[in-house]
């Protein structure tokens, strides 16, 4: 039998349209869709993408997942945290970012970036969405190697499941496993359609609403973290939007 791992995925104005409207959900939803990583004046490219992130309240906020954040052991003097936010000419511009509030038990976190606010996605209240919901996630899969595309990828929610998904045996537990074991497991959605790495972070949007009813946060794969892109499973999860609400509000407390 063939083992499979989880593994991360290194990722408006308020809007809502009909599944009929799924162009124009899109083509309003994208200005919301930002790119995460780090920014080194010493490195080339200066900017090092880790993953997708979205805009929520006021527009000066970005959710992301807490893995694409760099490292514990490099210093901000080394790699500062950054985002990319496209303009109405098309272009991506780079904006400074740092963590306003941090949730790692449920692996996200909320930045707060520097300039202009960019358009807001509206998002879903706390109830989970109803399986079989149609679903449509954004992010920029495999990173640069598309090129900094907003992807845009439909399924539906296939199952709703306990994250803390039972181990072999201890040495099969990663360290963020361990986290959510201790926290205690929480319900998460599974979806019928394929994330890639680069796609973290990305908003998992209702397509009838358009609100944000998930965060995508891993994938199923069938052998090791290189069969993601050379055989996917087309499973992928994502975190329920209910854990955004308390971090949103202690972002906007910390400002």
């Amino acid at each position: 039998m063939k083992r499979r791992h989880l593994i991360c995925l290194l990722g408006l104005a308020p809007l809502w349209a009909g599944a009929a409207d799924l162009p124009a959900l899109i083509e309003r939803s994208k200005p919301s869709v930002v790119l995460v990583g780090t920014y080194s004046p010493t490195d080339s490219p200066r900017f090092g993408f880790h993953g997708t992130g979205f805009a929520v309240a006021d527009g000066s906020i970005v959710i992301t997942n807490a893995h694409v954040l760099p490292s514990p052991d490099v210093t901000e003097a080394e790699q500062r945290i950054s985002i990319q936010v496209r303009a109405a000419s098309g272009e991506w511009g780079l904006r400074m970012a740092r963590i306003a509030a941090l949730d790692r038990a449920h692996d996200l976190v909320a930045l707060s970036f520097e300039g202009a606010p960019v358009p807001a996605l509206r998002i879903a209240g706390p109830t989970l969405a109803k399986e079989g919901r149609a679903v449509l996630f954004m992010g920029f899969p495999i990173g640069g190697a598309l090129g900094f595309s907003t992807v845009s990828h439909r399924g539906i929610i296939s199952a709703i499941t306990p994250i803390s998904l039972p181990a072999a045996n201890a040495r099969s537990l990663d360290p963020r496993a361990l986290r959510q074991l201790r926290a205690g497991s929480f319900d998460i959605l599974q979806l019928d359609a394929t994330a890639y790495p680069g796609n973290s972070g990305g908003p998992v949007l209702d397509q009838e609403t358009g609100e944000v009813v998930g965060i995508i946060n891993m994938v199923l794969t069938k052998a090791g973290k290189e069969s993601a892109l050379t055989n996917p499973s087309g499973i992928s999860y994502a975190i329920p939007v209910a854990q955004i609400a308390p971090l949103v509000e202690s972002a906007k407390a910390a400002r």
